[in-house]
């Protein structure tokens, strides 16, 4: 068998944490899709827990590059908005784990939530709120403003890259190809109504 790299077992342990849940998968399961043994996934990760946090750190760092500027021009607070929303929409459909472990995590957490030491997507939150804080209508906000803003536009990104199957079982593929061709310029008008509006007094 080749060589499995460290990629391939985030990849398979995200896949199976977003359809399964934390509570859902063991890392007999885990180790099993990957052909390998229990103890030999522990020997990379020492425990689910802490393969669980390996998977949320390296969503965390894809989230951290979504406001970046390919070309390399310097861009307004309102462009970098803009351009990381929609770069998540992008990244949602390319990644469709990502969002289905993300609302997991926030379904299924109540437990791991009160011993949790590590909180792998609190820099992230941090970052959101800075650059909402950032936006000229939102430079007075309060933190919970801020988050509360920008958590919105997240909810209805992730809530949406994982609707396809419901959506199209309920109104057929046509109708959600047209959905789907018409989402992006939605997305778009909430994204700039969010960063025109600013925090409600």
């Amino acid at each position: 068998m080749a060589r499995v790299t460290r990629e391939e077992y985030l990849d398979t342990a995200e896949s199976l944490f977003a359809e399964r849940g934390f509570y859902g998968v063991s890392i007999a399961a885990i180790a099993d899709q990957l052909g390998l043994t229990k103890q030999a996934l522990l020997h990379h990760f020492g425990s689910k827990e802490k393969l669980y946090g390996e998977v949320l750190r390296r969503i965390s760092e894809r989230f951290e590059t979504l406001s970046d500027n390919p070309r390399g021009a310097v861009m307004s607070s309102e462009e970098t908005a803009r351009t990381f929303f929609l770069n998540l929409h992008a990244t949602a459909s390319e990644y469709p784990d990502q969002s289905r472990l993300l609302m997991r995590e926030l379904l299924d957490n109540n437990q791991r939530a009160a011993s949790a030491g590590k909180w792998y997507l609190k820099p992230f939150l941090e970052n959101l709120i800075a650059m909402m804080q950032a936006l000229p209508a939102w430079k007075a906000s309060s933190d919970a403003q801020a988050l509360a803003a920008g958590y919105q536009l997240l909810g209805a990104i992730n809530y949406y890259s994982i609707s396809e199957p419901t959506l199209s079982g309920i109104f057929g593929s046509e109708a959600y190809e047209e959905l789907d061709a018409g989402f992006p310029a939605q997305l778009r008008g909430l994204i700039d109504a969010v960063i025109a509006t600013g925090a409600p007094d």
